[in-house]
């Protein structure tokens, strides 16, 4: 299946159907009188996050939707059928936009959650409605209430609690795939992940998902590369892990590359928690590791883990400090020790 984050719908709902203007004429009845019933209402379109969907493919191959129309009113006091609802099913994590691609109508990250559209136009009122003691054979309807149109962006931010940044070849992808079921495609060039790529991660019982996007080079927020555009999949996690390639001989000028796209794209990004890992470290000697090491700890201000993704060394602990950040975001409590006399 393609992967595809990001769509333009036209939609419109349905127009209310007429009321009618009849009047009841029946052998036996002296008095007979208005009998027309009152119009269907439109159908509406709605939004609806549903689990199972991790893309928005189903969009390109139909972009319009359109409700049906309401019925209009008949006599004997029948009032038109209703027309029926469309639903626009959509992965948890959707954005919905107006045209112009910034105004926010709707963010759905939550399974099951709905969002109006656009709601159908009411029906007219049949002539029946109009009868008074005053005005006793009324011989007018309203007309239908016309639906409404409109186009909006769907905009899809994966859910997942920790995202992978860095360089192209940075080893995200193998990281991802020793630690979960996910099978992102892997090979010894750069830009090997086109699309971004969650897995369930385990780690002392705890699951996580974890969110692989494509990697990123200097000027990526000018466009250059694959650009910044998947980086809105990791706005919503708690925790970023930052994986700078150890085989490399410009540790701290890659480190900075990343941080200034990171500073550059925005939405808060630069200020999240930050993980760095130096990967690759079964290719190095203890002594170019060591230094390697020092040069990033002192680029980055913090403390860096040491890794292998390819042997599994030091992964274990990587994803202990990712838990304990998520774990602090979504505020869990620890569980309680064994109790010890």
């Amino acid at each position: 299946m393609k992967f595809l984050d990001l769509a333009k719908v036209y939609i419109r709902s349905g127009g209310g159907g007429g009321g009618c203007v009849s009047f009841r004429r029946e052998k036996f009845i002296e008095f007979g009188g208005p009998d027309g019933g009152d119009g269907g209402n439109g159908g509406s379109v709605w939004a609806e996050a549903v689990p199972g969907l991790n893309t928005l493919i189903d969009f390109r191959y139909q972009q319009h939707f359109f409700a049906k129309n309401g019925q209009p009113g008949m006599g004997s006091q029948r009032t038109g059928k209703t027309g029926d609802d469309i639903v626009l099913r959509v992965p948890v994590g959707t954005e919905i936009l107006e045209d112009d691609e910034e105004t926010l109508i709707a963010d759905l990250t939550e399974p099951g959650q709905r969002v109006l559209l656009a709601k159908g136009g009411n029906g007219g009122w049949g002539n029946m409605q109009f009868k008074s003691s005053t005005n006793r054979a009324p011989s007018r309807a309203n007309p239908g209430q016309e639906g409404v149109e409109r186009t909006i962006w769907l905009r899809l931010k994966l859910i997942a609690d920790a995202g992978l940044v860095g360089l192209p070849n940075a080893g995200k992808s193998t990281f991802l795939a020793a630690t979960s079921n996910a099978r992102p495609k892997i090979a010894d060039y750069p830009f090997t992940t086109l699309v971004p790529n969650l897995g369930v991660v385990g780690v002392d019982g705890k699951e996580f998902v974890l969110a692989d996007i494509p990697g990123l080079i200097e000027g990526a927020s000018e466009g250059r590369g694959l650009g910044d555009q998947f980086l809105g999949h990791v706005e919503r996690c708690a925790v970023l892990l930052h994986l700078v390639d150890g085989t490399s001989s410009t540790i701290t000028r890659d480190y900075r590359t990343i941080v200034a796209e990171l500073e550059a794209y925005g939405h808060g990004l630069a200020d999240k928690p930050r993980i760095t890992a130096l990967n690759k470290a079964d290719a190095l000697d203890a002594k170019t590791l060591s230094t390697r090491r020092r040069a990033l700890e002192k680029a980055s201000g913090g403390q860096v883990f040491v890794l292998s993704a390819a042997t599994g060394k030091g992964v274990t602990e990587v994803l202990r400090a990712l838990w304990a950040e998520i774990r602090d975001e979504r505020a869990e409590p620890e569980e309680d020790a064994p109790w010890q006399p």
